[in-house]
């Protein structure tokens, strides 16, 4: 990312760093290491400054970091508004791509994209003879791809807004062209609430928010759940599960399609409905963002989209999860950056959301991802050769952009590492969460049922004395507790939870953090 054989750590400046040494004086020794990694952030935003402004741009036309994380609106495949369709994709590897679909009886060779620069490519569709556009509000499509080996493959669009489960199981997600028309769009209706001073946030899967033996849907949800946790006094929410997964077991944290919200539940306007009624009920909504990782599917997924092993992920061994059976980003790639930054931001801008709790940031953080590591919390382990850089930059870059961009948003990282500053803004050398949600809270009320039974486990108040250079995030209940406790089987307890309630508040100097009573 960027040049890091040009930065020189004695040359760096990071603007307020004089602000996280005075909270946390046991950072002094790794001021070298810091200024590496901010200088190495800096370098890479001034350089795509720089090259993104060089391109074709015409005069008044936005550039720059603006341009780079807007990029859903160039990428993928667009119905125009003289009803041709522009598509465009990044297959470096590709021999050749082409569009196919129902539009043109899945001819598979019919369509051939122009390849570019860069490993670009690009196709122009043009309107049918009578001016109707080829491709119909949910015409189903597909990319074909030819490998370096001349094999044909057959693979769904990276930006694919709208994916849907196949008629027969077992069978590939299928891709559609989601246009509707204008009076069949959301209307949004409600000014988003002010940003919450003490989050009480409410942890939630739409597919099980329901007693009924079904999945339940987006509609469900609004008239289910809303009602219920308003009454209860959360002031948040947080879905899981919304970026489409085709493996609906994993909870959705073995995504396929990142642009696409699950149609499981609905269509994406009726998640757009979800939100806005979320917000005329007073509740920030935040989603359960996956970063950190991507399913393996090949048919309808990331993983060999142009026929290598390689594109949005390392490759060999650096590029598969060890546990998670998962593939692993390159964040060193420019490509993957544009896709990842502009997946943060088709969220906030389509459906309104007001921030993210982003999974696995301690798998990213660490090269071996935190496994089998105890933490010990000796700041040695946080500034050495085990950290990935680019990982960690990418954290940087992703919270710098959207603070700057949406001030009142919220970013939340699930890590149980404790690396230091991860809740201090950039600016200061941070990673630029607004919160670091920890596991010990609820690990701590789950040994006390273990101990003491459930029902006297509620009279304890966990306490974690946090320390000044982090924000600190209580679990009173937990997804991942719920999968503990189903493991272990504990007498009385209620298994899974779907929902959880977490209190978050900032702690410094003589502050500890309290789960709720």
């Amino acid at each position: 990312m960027g040049n890091s054989q040009s930065v020189d750590p004695a040359s760096i400046h990071i603007p307020e760093l004089h602000k996280l040494l005075e909270r946390d004086p046991y950072l002094n020794p790794y001021q070298y290491e810091m200024k590496r990694r901010y200088g190495l952030m800096v370098n890479f935003l001034e350089q795509f400054e720089k090259h993104e402004a060089k391109r074709n741009r015409p005069p008044g036309e936005v550039g720059g970091i603006e341009k780079f994380t807007t990029s859903y609106n160039k990428y993928g495949i667009h119905v125009q508004a003289d009803n041709s369709v522009r598509c465009f994709e990044w297959a470096p590897s590709a021999q050749q791509l082409y569009l196919t679909g129902d539009f043109n009886n899945w001819n598979r060779e019919e369509f051939a994209y122009k390849k570019l620069d860069f490993g670009k490519w690009e196709l122009v569709l043009p309107p049918n003879p009578d001016g109707s556009c080829k491709l119909t509000h949910l015409s189903q499509v597909k990319l074909v791809v030819r490998n370096q080996h001349g094999h044909l493959l057959d693979r769904l669009s990276p930006w694919a807004t709208y994916v849907t489960e196949p008629p027969v199981v077992g069978h590939a997600y299928e891709q559609r062209i989601w246009n509707p028309k204008p009076q069949d769009k959301h209307k949004w209706t409600s000014s988003k609430p002010k940003k919450p001073d003490n989050l009480k946030i409410y942890e939630s899967h739409v597919g099980i928010c329901t007693q009924e033996q079904k999945c339940a849907s987006y509609e469900d949800f609004v008239r289910v759940v809303i009602p219920r946790i308003v009454k209860q006094g959360y002031n948040a929410v947080q879905l899981m599960a919304i970026m489409e997964h085709a493996y609906y077991a994993s909870f959705g944290y073995q995504v396929t399609s990142f642009f696409a919200a699950s149609s499981r539940f609905g269509t994406p306007e009726q998640l757009k409905y979800l939100v806005d009624e979320c917000h005329k009920a007073g509740l920030y909504v935040l989603l359960d963002v996956v970063h950190s990782h991507a399913s393996k599917n090949v048919l309808d997924g990331l993983n060999e989209f142009d026929g290598t092993q390689a594109c949005f992920f390392h490759d060999g061994p650096r590029g598969t999860h060890p546990l998670w059976d998962s593939r692993l980003f390159n964040y060193s790639e420019i490509e993957v950056l544009r896709f990842l930054l502009s997946n943060l931001r088709w969220y906030l801008e389509e459906y309104q959301f007001d921030g993210f709790r982003f999974d696995g940031v301690t798998s990213m953080l660490y090269h071996n991802h935190g496994c089998g590591e105890g933490f010990s919390g000796h700041y040695d382990e946080y500034f050495g050769l085990n950290v990935d850089t680019d990982a960690l930059i990418y954290l940087m870059v992703a919270n710098k952009f959207l603070h700057d961009k949406y001030p009142e948003i919220i970013t939340i990282a699930e890590d149980v590492s404790g690396m230091p500053a991860s809740c201090r803004p950039v600016t200061e050398g941070g990673t630029g969460f607004d919160y670091r949600l920890g596991k010990i809270f609820f690990t701590s009320s789950f040994k006390a049922e273990i101990r003491v039974g459930v029902e006297q486990a509620g009279k304890y108040k966990v306490v974690l004395d946090s320390d000044c250079s982090h924000f600190g995030g209580a679990y009173a209940e937990s997804h991942d507790q719920g999968w503990s406790r189903a493991g272990r089987e504990v007498q009385g307890s209620a298994g899974l939870r779907l929902f959880t309630l977490r209190r978050l508040q900032p702690s410094g100097p003589g502050h500890c953090i309290r789960d709720l009573p």
